[in-house]
């Protein structure tokens, strides 16, 4: 760990202390450990070649994560550069930038509005934030849609977050409590399982009434996961891009007053699919351009109900 504070400047000697921590860390938490081995050797391997001898900071993030993803191209593999200084603690990097894009977005709920023929559309953005911050405005979001004759959920613009809080709001459109994701661990074993609340606060839209969910190549990591469990359920009609493609849950450390490292830790496996979004994103139902989605979930929506 180095102790450079400047956002900006880094000399060789703090480059190659980052870029060494980064190896030992991927090699020690990578979920799969042959890539986790390979991974580990090329960023020793460029380092000494001298291709970190980055002027600042911004700069080793992006040639460490173009490096990172190199082998088997995992998204969520990422050196993250944070001009704000961050916490040291495990995860906090990650957690410091997500508040303040939580406080700035409503909680999460940019946007709830009745469209025409009793079709509500519920924007769920920039993320699934953490369930102790989001329930709030979840419950308030989720419950006032609840009479709807129809929902559209728009995940366009959500990049990720909480598979807690992806369960939280499966909990508001599926009856009884539904499975919905396996996580497994590097050595293979079952390390947590994911299943919607025995109980949620507030109105449910229930199981019964069409829901559309919204997706573009924006989409990510839990943001996919919420529409990939709904439509594997056959609960929804995913209307849209194909997403990015980031399955598995990551760690996050800060090696660098400015940089945050982050590593997929587990698998996540679906109970229906047997398998994820990973590499390839959540495939629409029915594809279209992302900006025409809600026009055409609308459509199809009150076709449905007519």
């Amino acid at each position: 760990m180095t102790s450079t504070t400047s956002p900006s400047a880094l000399d060789a000697t703090a480059a190659v202390a980052v870029v060494e921590s980064i190896a030992e860390l991927v090699r020690e938490n990578y979920v799969f450990p042959e890539a986790a081995g390979q991974l580990a050797a090329l960023l020793r391997r460029r380092s000494a070649e001298g291709a970190y001898r980055a002027s600042s900071v911004e700069e080793l993030a992006e040639a460490v994560t173009a490096d990172l993803r190199s082998v088997n191209g995992d998204l969520h593999l990422a050196l993250k550069y944070h001009a704000v200084p961050v916490p040291q603690e495990q995860g906090a990097a990650a957690l410091a930038a997500m508040r303040r894009e939580f406080d700035a977005s409503l909680g999460g709920i940019p946007r709830v509005e009745l469209l025409d023929g009793g079709v509500a559309v519920l924007e769920i953005a920039p993320n699934l934030f953490p369930l102790d911050w989001a329930a709030q405005p979840l419950t308030a979001a989720l419950s006032l849609v609840a009479p709807a004759r129809a929902l559209i959920l728009d995940l366009r613009r959500n990049v990720g977050g909480d598979p807690d809080t992806v369960a939280f709001v499966c909990g508001y459109l599926l009856d009884g409590r539904t499975h919905l994701n396996t996580m497994l661990s590097r050595q293979g074993e079952v390390a947590e399982q994911s299943w919607t609340p025995p109980f949620v606060p507030g109105a449910r839209f229930g199981a019964d009434k069409p829901l559309y969910v919204l997706t573009s190549g924006s989409t990510f990591s839990a943001g996919e996961e919420l529409a990939y469990d709904l439509q594997q359920l056959g609960r929804a009609e995913v209307v849209g891009e194909a997403t990015r493609g980031g399955a598995h849950p990551r760690e996050g450390w800060t090696v660098h007053p400015h940089l945050e490292l982050s590593v997929p830790v587990a698998r996540s496996v679906n109970p229906v699919s047997g398998t994820n979004w990973e590499g390839t994103g959540v495939r629409p139902d029915v594809p279209c351009d992302a900006g025409a989605a809600l026009d055409r979930a609308l459509s199809l929506a009150v076709a449905r109900l007519t």
